[in-house]
């Protein structure tokens, strides 16, 4: 991500609303009661449902805020659903209850790239747009994606902070979110290759915290525990590098054990400021769910069908066009660190 003109616009929300949304989503029944409301019963108004991967994690509560915004703006009706745990068939029922709703666009994060396809192909067949954000579908179960950056240029991002903290040699970690994640792992296959460029990095395990910060700080003391020597561990997830640096901050490998990943500035601003960690990178997740909802409002009225070469304009973001895949490019990660972090409050 850069914070441009294209990103700078949506900041107000997403910088400093989105992470008081999460009474907002309230318990399944109540998202889907509510969800009624928004589906065919609303006219001729564009009905939006976000389906994050979990309900109460602050980046999807950024992200789904961004969404609610551009949603606000062409006046259409939102919606945000979702499972308590990140699964990967706990979407699922939301699809469905979407569709039987009739809401004209989800937009979803996915637990599992297959896992939910069936489901998914049965909302479009009742006449529901679906795009993926953030963590893909199979091509072929979705409309179009919103990449929130390219994986080698995350891969790339995150190989080069560990290797400039490490000093370009020793022994690193891992610490995912679920093993089912298709971002995590196409992040984590790219970070392999880019390691190849670095040979005195080793790459000695990697974990998972399933998005929970629990279970990643619980991984957290076992991978120092099992890795003595470790130098370096990274995180390219908001929720296990939050974890991570939290056990960091109170342990002996403070300061030892260099710590990065994909993390928001709120969250990660402490840890940066006493020395936890030195550099982490994110793209704005409040204009990736603008974006993908101004995609939604662009299939559902028939200005884009998701090929290639497809052009749509999304609102104070500008002008994008399809990619290869059905995918939408957002921009390229950004490096956040003491000099920078207190400019951004999301």
């Amino acid at each position: 991500m850069k914070f441009t003109r294209r990103t700078t616009a949506v900041a107000v929300l997403s910088l400093s609303a989105a992470l008081t949304l999460a009474g907002c989503a309230g318990s399944s029944d109540d998202a889907n009661s509510s969800s009624a409301s928004g589906g065919s019963s609303s006219g001729g108004k564009t009905t939006v449902t976000f389906l994050p991967k979990n309900l109460g994690n602050p980046y999807f509560e950024t992200s789904d805020a961004g969404g609610k915004k551009a949603v606000d703006e062409f006046k259409g009706t939102y919606q945000e659903v979702g499972p308590d745990t990140a699964s990967p068939d706990a979407q699922v029922q939301y699809i469905n209850t979407a569709a039987q709703q009739g809401v004209k666009a989800l937009v979803i994060s996915a637990n599992d790239p297959k896992a939910i396809c069936s489901a998914i192909n049965d909302a479009q067949s009742a006449g529901t747009k679906v795009v993926t954000f953030d963590s893909d579908t199979s091509p072929d179960c979705r409309d179009l994606f919103i990449n929130q950056a390219s994986a080698e240029g995350i891969a790339k991002s995150q190989i080069d902070l560990i290797a400039d903290q490490i000093g370009d040699a020793g022994e690193i970690a891992i610490l995912s979110a679920s093993a089912n994640a298709t971002n995590q792992n196409a992040w984590i296959d790219m970070m392999k290759t880019e390691l190849k460029k670095h040979p005195k990095i080793k790459l000695v395990d990697t974990v998972y915290g399933d998005d929970d910060d629990q279970t990643s700080f619980d991984k957290t003391a076992a991978l120092l525990q099992s890795h003595p020597n470790l130098k370096g561990i990274i995180s390219p997830t908001t929720v296990g590098i939050a974890a991570a640096a939290r056990y960091l901050s109170t342990s002996s490998s403070k300061g030892k054990v260099m710590l990065t990943g994909l993390g928001t500035p709120n969250q990660m601003r402490d840890y940066v400021k006493d020395g936890t960690v030195k550099a982490f990178a994110l793209w704005n997740p409040g204009d990736l769910g603008y974006l993908a909802a101004y995609a939604a409002k662009a299939l559902v009225d028939g200005d884009i069908t998701g090929k290639e070469g497809d052009k749509f304009t999304a609102g104070d973001l500008g002008d994008f066009t399809v990619g290869a895949d059905g995918t939408v490019l957002l921009g390229d990660p950004f490096v956040f660190d003491a000099s920078n972090i207190d400019k951004f409050k999301f």
